[in-house]
């Protein structure tokens, strides 16, 4: 294994594809919930950040809601986790785990999607 500072040619990005029995369902929930935070809507994903996207997928062969939402969880880090909670509330979003410091400058809080997967937004702190 090599140093990753080395890699010039290695990993430079991550996505996420959420299959629906309802993607249109869940994309306007998840471009209502994510543009205003600053991801922007490209063709048929959202781009979360550099090399970061959550896609979406029409699927007849999954559950209407997630069987287990904790299998797998979509992490955000923001710059204002207290504006983030204002915005979501106003959406009227489920909260698995309110907005809360947990130590070292970190917030966390989990909700759900319309889907039943566990979304997690984290502000951390101003100096890592």
């Amino acid at each position: 294994m090599t140093d990753s500072t080395e890699n010039t040619t290695g990993i430079t990005g991550l996505g996420v594809i959420l299959g629906s029995t309802d993607s249109a369902a869940l994309i306007a929930w998840y471009r209502a919930a994510l543009e205003p935070l600053g991801a922007r809507w490209a063709e048929h994903l959202l781009v979360i950040g550099p090399g970061a996207i959550i896609g979406f997928d029409e699927r007849d062969d999954v559950a209407d809601r997630a069987a287990e939402p904790g299998r797998q969880m979509i992490n955000l880090t923001v710059r204002d986790i207290r504006a983030a909670e204002r915005h979501l509330d106003s959406l009227g979003v489920t909260w698995v785990r309110p907005v809360e410091e947990v130590g070292g400058g970190w917030f966390f809080s989990t909700l759900l999607d319309p889907a039943g997967n566990y979304l997690q937004i984290l502000q951390g702190p101003e100096s890592p």
